[in-house]
C-alpha cells in the first residue's frame, strides 16, 4: 500500500499497534508467570485484562473505519519481547529477575505511549474524534501502568535487586552508586 496521505498513515500505524497489543498478551502471562514478587505479578496480570480492553477499542476503530486491524506485524515489539525472552532464558536471581522484567515492561510502555500518543493526534487532525478518545482512554492506561511499574521498582524491587546475591555492602566496595534507580 502506498502512504501517501494521513489517513492511510493513521491506518498503517493503527495496524502495526494492533499487532503490538496481540504480541503482548501473548507476553504478558510468561512475564507474570516469571515474576517472583506478588505486587509485580499483579500488575501483569491487571495490565493484562487492560491489554484485552485496549484490543477491543482497536477493534472498534477498524470497524468504524471500515477497514481490517490484520495485515501488518510490529517488529518493534517483536524486538522487546524478544529481549525480555532472552531475559527469561538466564541464569538470573529471582530479584534481579523481577527488575528486569520491570525495565522490559517499562521499554514495552514507553513504545506503546509514543505509538498511541501519534495515533491520537492523528485521529484529531482527520476529524476523527471517536477514534481519538478511544486512543486517548488507551493512552492514559498505558501511562498508568508506566507509572505503576516505576512505583513497584522504587518500593522494593530495585532494592531487593540491590541487595541479590552479594549483598547490599557489594555495590559500594565495588565503587558503585548504592541509590536506586527510577527505571524510567
Amino acid at each position: 500500500m502506498q502512504i501517501d496521505s494521513l489517513e492511510k498513515l493513521f491506518v498503517d500505524e493503527l495496524k502495526d499497534v494492533y499487532s503490538a497489543e496481540k504480541q503482548i498478551l501473548r507476553a504478558l502471562p510468561r512475564m507474570s508467570k516469571a515474576a517472583s514478587n506478588d505486587e509485580l505479578r499483579k500488575a501483569f496480570d491487571n495490565h493484562l485484562r487492560e491489554t484485552e480492553k485496549q484490543v477491543d477499542r482497536l477493534d472498534q476503530i477498524f470497524k468504524d473505519l471500515g477497514k481490517s486491524p490484520t495485515g501488518k506485524k510490529c517488529m518493534g515489539m517483536e524486538g522487546l519481547i524478544e529481549e525480555a525472552k532472552e531475559l527469561l532464558s538466564e541464569d538470573v536471581e529471582e530479584e534481579v529477575l523481577d527488575a528486569g522484567l520491570i525495565s522490559a515492561a517499562q521499554r514495552v510502555e514507553h513504545y506503546e505511549m509514543a505509538a498511541y500518543g501519534c495515533l491520537k493526534t492523528y485521529a484529531g487532525l482527520l476529524g476523527n474524534q471517536k477514534a481519538a478518545r478511544l486512543l486517548e482512554e488507551t493512552l492514559d492506561e498505558e501511562k498508568r501502568a508506566d507509572e505503576l511499574l516505576t512505583q513497584i521498582a522504587e518500593r522494593t524491587i530495585n532494592v531487593e535487586a540491590m541487595e541479590a546475591g552479594t549483598g547490599a555492602g557489594a555495590t559500594a566496595e565495588r565503587g558503585g552508586s548504592s541509590k536506586r534507580g527510577s527505571n524510567r
